[in-house]
């Protein structure tokens, strides 16, 4: 018996021939990595003859909830026709970006999309794409940015307190946020997040916990940015408690 667990030796102990395979082997890498082949194994044989034992259970959780109903696979053809989408800003949008949104759009579910000025291309959808569905959720339709989203930020400052603080709001950025895929902040960050017990509790997250000391409150890469700049409130806006005038704000482009 070799050292590693392969998907024959799950089908050896009476594993479906299924995707609970693929998911047994993805949680035995995540977390049972280091422990021996035959213990694993054991364990397993276990979970196949007592599967409601395990379930909710923080490694073969998942595992039972294949056994007990297994995914429906059902492979669809694309359409010919897309479905009615709109580009706004085309000019500044790449082909590629282009046509990864087309071929979305002859998705059966697909009802409309769009393009935003910011668009580029992604892992399957664009990012600063837009896919409405029919009855249907994309998980990795968003990519692998979490929480990676656009926010405005506005203060009750008026706009002439932007004036000559230029270099101090630099600073405050460089020193409160890293942009780039594998910067880091060099000390630890105070959160309340930081101290879930959630960390104890969920195997996946027992080992993330330093990476999350790392990194909460970076940026990322890509077309992530942070600008300052003045904002101009209008008359009537009742989204806004501000009164109608120029108001210091921040804007962001950023994941976690």
């Amino acid at each position: 018996m070799g050292k590693k667990i392969t998907g024959k030796d799950l089908i050896n102990i009476g594993f479906p021939q299924n995707n609970t395979m693929n998911i047994a082997l993805g949680q035995i890498s995540r977390y049972r990595k280091k422990e021996k082949k035959e213990r694993i194994i054991t364990e397993l044989q276990h979970v196949l003859a007592n599967s409601e034992e395990y379930i909710g259970n923080g490694v073969w959780g998942k595992v039972v909830e294949g056994l007990i109903q297994p995914v429906q696979i059902k492979r669809n053809e694309l359409r010919t026709n897309r479905a009615p989408f709109q580009i706004f800003g085309e000019n500044e949008i790449s082909e590629e970006t282009k046509r990864q949104l087309y071929d979305a759009l002859k998705l059966p579910i697909s009802m409309a999309g769009a393009l935003m000025p910011d668009a580029h291309s992604g892992y399957g959808l664009p990012i600063g794409g837009v896919l409405a569905t029919h009855n249907a959720v994309i998980p990795y339709g968003v990519g692998v940015d979490i929480g990676c989203s656009m926010h405005l930020s506005l203060f009750d400052l008026p706009a002439t307190y932007f004036n000559g603080k230029e270099h101090q709001l630099k600073n405050l950025l460089s020193e409160h946020t890293k942009f780039g895929m594998r910067e880091q902040h060099k000390t630890k960050a105070e959160h309340a997040v930081l101290d879930s017990s959630l960390f104890k509790e969920i195997p996946f997250l027992k080992h993330l916990h330093g990476k999350a000391y790392q990194q909460i409150g970076t940026s990322g890469g890509g077309n992530h940015f942070v600008e300052f700049g003045i904002v101009d409130i209008d008359e009537g806006n009742e989204l806004l408690s501000l009164k109608k005038g120029k108001y210091f704000g921040l804007l962001s482009h950023s994941g976690s």
